[in-house]
């Protein structure tokens, strides 16, 4: 079995609005030294083991669902986890 950690982000070139928000709240509880704040998404997978090549896989489930490849950028991790 894999553990995939998927991180999902706006691309840089794209405006974010709760990112802005988010900066904007923590200037006024004094938190001046933020300078930027970019909002995203974090998921955990579990998938079991494929004839397929698991990077392979989780690249077409990024691309068809899990990321907004015309605006996101993602990246993830795998970790084969051991049965105890």
């Amino acid at each position: 079995m894999f553990k995939v950690k998927v991180f999902v982000t706006l691309r840089e070139s794209v405006l974010d609005p709760q990112g802005e928000a988010v900066k904007s709240s923590l200037h006024s509880l004094n938190y001046p030294e933020i300078s930027d704040v970019r909002i995203g998404k974090y998921m955990e997978l579990h998938l079991e083991k494929t004839d397929r090549e698991i990077k392979e896989v989780v690249h077409e489930m990024c691309g068809r669902l899990l990321a907004n490849t015309v605006i996101e950028d993602y990246r993830f991790e795998v970790e084969e986890v051991v049965a105890q």
